[in-house]
């Protein structure tokens, strides 16, 4: 798959919240005050770029975070529109959003500054888990987030936070009826986990916080599925479910099947190219704020970190990224970007063990395979 062939997807990172989630691990700083250089810097280094990436227009554009709903309405547009000075986008292309319910009230001008889909962080129907989990608004706050977003976009997803604390799965089952009962078409339902460095970890270390064990977790993996399925959602990848393929998350849908994206914003990652065009780009952008909008304005660009993956480290994204969908890893696709194979000794193995499903051209994950995923994706990752 050549750079040219290649859907590209645009990521922004904008890196400010009024408050750090005590298991939030992204590169986040408490917002004080409004960054108009940081947009500035965002636009400038979205044309630095074009060159890299080749004249193909965009398939996505996300805003994520942090928490981007913090943005003005009009650097928003600012950026969608020098997006589509500098690459285009397609037609019908998705222009995704990630909101904080605190910011229901600027959903709707975010909407009209070009937002197409927005993804309402509601983490959680309970207050006392909300409190726990840091959350800057109530249960309430949430679902009126959600019915706002649904008047003002046509696509629009419920995330969530599972395996909590003190958490029981006849809560957990009534909670995720309480969302499909809001309406939208896709949920996203994400375990917690102890992430190093994060206030959550401390405390676990600390014996403050105790999350259910792996079994459990589990647990709540499989009723996520089947309550889900139950109200006619497929999990197309591990923590994401929608109504219908329009529902799905394109721009989610490219780091999953190996697409290429450009990440414009502080830390923000990029992809580009594969490894038989002489091995696909690797970038990461300068965390801090200052930093990032120093380097554009010196360079052009915001990249700390640019390096060229060699076949077995693309291979191994590929498996781990591929292995997460419901489609499975593309074996042909794979190959056709690495020119290497699965093993093929370990797929009859993890066949015979029931963990994955194998066809002439995909590798999936069987039910019970979705529950040791990383696992079983270490076990593949390795190239036969």
């Amino acid at each position: 798959m050549s750079a040219t062939r290649a859907p590209l997807g645009l990521y922004i990172h904008w890196p400010y919240c009024r408050r750090i989630c005590p298991y939030c691990d992204f590169n986040v700083y408490r917002a004080r005050a409004y960054d108009t250089d940081l947009t500035d810097a965002l636009i400038a280094d979205l044309s630095g770029w074009a060159e890299l990436a080749g004249a193909r227009p965009l398939t996505s554009i996300h805003f994520g975070g942090g928490t981007p709903s913090l943005m003005s309405a009009p650097d928003v547009e600012r950026v969608i529109d020098a997006a589509h000075r500098v690459f285009g986008l397609k037609s019908g292309a998705e222009i995704g959003l990630e909101a904080n319910p605190a910011e229901a009230d600027a959903l709707p001008d975010l909407a009209r500054a070009g937002i197409n889909r927005m993804s309402v962080g509601v983490q959680s129907l309970r207050d006392d888990a909300l409190k726990r989990l840091g959350r800057d608004h109530d249960a309430a706050k949430a679902a009126e987030a959600v019915r706002v977003a649904q008047k003002v976009v046509p696509r629009v997803s419920v995330d969530l936070i599972h395996t909590r604390e003190g958490q029981s799965l006849a809560d957990w089952e009534m909670e995720l009826t309480e969302a499909i009962a809001l309406g939208t078409g896709h949920v996203s339902a994400y375990q917690l986990t102890l992430e190093p460095g994060t206030a959550f970890a401390r405390q676990a270390e600390t014996g403050r916080l105790e999350l259910p064990d792996g079994d459990a977790a589990a647990d709540f993996q499989e009723l996520t599925d089947q309550t889900l399925a139950a109200a006619g959602f497929t999990a197309y990848e591990i923590s994401n479910h929608a109504r219908t393929r329009q529902d799905r998350s394109v721009h989610n849908s490219l780091y999953w099947t190996g697409g290429d994206w450009i990440g414009i914003g502080p830390g923000a990652h990029s992809r580009l190219g594969c490894a038989l065009d002489g091995g696909r780009l690797a970038a990461e952008a300068r965390a801090k704020p200052g930093a990032y909008v120093s380097a554009v304005r010196e360079t052009g660009r915001g990249s700390e970190a640019e390096v060229r993956l060699t076949a077995p480290e693309e291979f191994a994204e590929r498996v781990l990224m591929g292995l997460r969908i419901s489609e499975g890893i593309d074996r042909a696709a794979l190959e056709d970007a690495t020119g290497l194979a699965l093993n093929s000794a370990r797929i009859a193995s993890l066949a015979q063990d029931r963990w994955i499903n194998v066809t002439p051209r995909h590798v999936a994950l069987t039910p019970q395979g979705r529950l040791l995923a990383d696992r079983i994706g270490g076990e593949l990752a390795e190239p036969g």
